[in-house]
């Protein structure tokens, strides 16, 4: 099993800055791909930032310029700087994490989530 514990979310006024904190841990974990998804009321859950083990990233073309992603490797930890908050942030922010662990005689792929933690930017 992977678990996936997400940190820092909460309420912000426009302008202002929120980081959040990501952290997988499993048998053995290997770790590919970690990311930040975000899904607002009434709308679809969608990627905002990520990053592999090789430390490429992407970003959503709305947080561009305002949001950082950065990854611990030892420790199997994201986080997500979030700079310059907008209302349209607001969002449940959920945590994604892709790879591998070792479960009984071999490894197993897997992709598991957080729980998600709430964002609320007021204007």
């Amino acid at each position: 099993q992977v678990r996936v514990v997400e940190s820092g979310g909460g309420l912000v006024q426009a302008g202002g800055s929120l980081r959040l904190s990501c952290a997988a841990s499993g048998s053995r974990l290997s770790i590919n791909i970690m990311g930040w998804y975000r899904q607002a009321p009434g709308k679809q859950r969608e990627l905002v930032a990520g990053i592999t083990r090789n430390d490429d990233t992407n970003y959503a073309d709305s947080v561009k310029g305002r949001f950082a992603i950065s990854r611990d490797n030892a420790e199997n930890t994201i986080y997500l700087q979030m700079n310059s908050l907008k209302p349209g942030d607001t969002a449940v922010y959920y945590c994604n994490v892709r790879g591998t662990y070792f479960s009984g005689a071999w490894f197993r792929e897997y992709d598991s989530w957080g729980q998600g933690t709430q964002v609320t930017v007021s204007s």
